[in-house]
């Protein structure tokens, strides 16, 4: 029984399988495909496959990715929940796979506040998506940007500006006590989680095909994680560039930073800055310096709250308010020192796969 459910299962468990080349025609070589793959696949005589050779000489083939357009389709059913959040992460997850038409579905018809809210979400909060069709019960999602045609490195480029931009106005809202720009720059948190997710969404699709990955400026699937990792700390620095603001709105005019926590913004603003120039550049030497310098805003973090602790008029300078801006400015430069360690990583899994491909070449020789 046991190799019964082992071969009917093995195609998925992603066994290794063996086959011999055939020589056909006298000059060309074949190799059958697994029966299980083709299946699950969908594919069926006269479809087309991508072959695509890595760096390590390795072989990939993947189905025709035309073919696989056509099931980009999915249906969410709507749960009976107080928190209307709770569909809206299922959307987002139909969304992150890869499925450009999504069908939202509520048996019973939808609310007037579950309808607004579900399409001012997804307007707000997706990038490309937009609202097709629409019923008592139905609403319609459709994916109509192409972000096969956008590079990773782009969707990256377009959260740092944004995040960067946010952090600048931040310190001169605290700076000038400005909490028009303190409540303008809370509102730009939803374009860093527009591109978070986009983001997301073409690491996800990357793994699942290696050509695609290439389009994306992928060049090596192993990087995934890597990335992945990086733009979750990119997006939980918007969270607390965020918080700063929100926190100079609720201060409403009052004295917000002082000059050594304006010192603080300055610093680890610099580091995030940092921290992507040494992604673009795979910079192993400036990312050890942003470990490094992240330690410095720390501890000037640390000071500043001792230096309020011996204050008279702690609670006036440095209260609960100030003591939040200080912990989110220290977690920036934290986060920066994390991304800092994954281009570190990457760059570590580059060497050995350089390596690996050119051990490969010398056996062959």
């Amino acid at each position: 029984m046991f190799l019964v459910l082992f071969n009917r299962f093995k195609g998925r468990i992603h066994i290794s399988d063996k086959r011999k080349i055939q020589l056909t025609g006298g000059s060309t070589y074949i190799v059958s495909l697994p029966i299980d793959w083709v299946r699950e696949s969908d594919l069926s005589a006269g479809d087309t496959v991508l072959l695509t050779v890595k760096p390590d000489r390795s072989l990939v083939i993947t189905p025709d990715q035309e073919k696989q357009k056509k099931n980009a389709r999915s249906k969410v059913e709507m749960v009976a929940s107080e928190d209307q959040e709770e569909n809206f992460r299922t959307l987002v997850a139909n969304y992150l796979v890869g499925y450009d038409i999504i069908r939202i579905v509520s048996p019973g018809g939808f609310t007037a506040a579950e309808r607004k809210y579900l399409k001012e979400s997804a307007r707000k909060r997706l990038i490309g998506i937009e609202i097709v069709e629409e019923s008592r019960t139905e609403i319609v999602l459709q994916n109509l940007l192409n972000y096969q045609d956008i590079s990773l490195e782009k969707s990256l480029q377009s959260m740092f500006r944004i995040i960067s931009s946010m952090m600048e106005d931040t310190i001169v809202a605290l700076r000038e006590d400005d909490v028009e720009l303190a409540t303008d720059i809370a509102q730009r948190d939803n374009d860093v989680d527009k591109f978070y997710l986009l983001s997301v969404r073409q690491i996800k699709a990357a793994l699942d095909d290696s050509v695609l990955a290439q389009k994306l400026g992928i060049n090596n699937s192993k990087d995934c994680l890597g990335y992945r990792l990086i733009i979750k700390l990119m997006e939980r620095i918007g969270d607390h560039v965020n918080i700063i603001a929100q926190t100079v709105v609720q201060m409403d005019g009052q004295k917000n930073g002082s000059d050594d926590i304006i010192e603080m913004g300055v610093l680890s603003h610099r580091l995030f800055q940092d921290s992507f120039k040494a992604v673009l550049n795979i910079d192993t030497d400036l990312a050890n310096h942003i470990i490094r310098t992240s330690r410095m805003s720390s501890a000037l973090g640390n000071k500043i709250i001792q230096k309020s602790e011996g204050s008279e008029n702690t609670y006036c300078l440095y209260g609960e308010r100030q003591r939040k801006i200080i912990e989110s400015f220290q977690r920036i430069s934290e986060y920066s020192a994390d991304i800092a360690e994954m281009v570190i990583n990457i760059k570590a899994t580059q060497i050995k796969e350089s390596l690996s491909g050119e051990a490969k070449v010398l056996e062959k020789t």
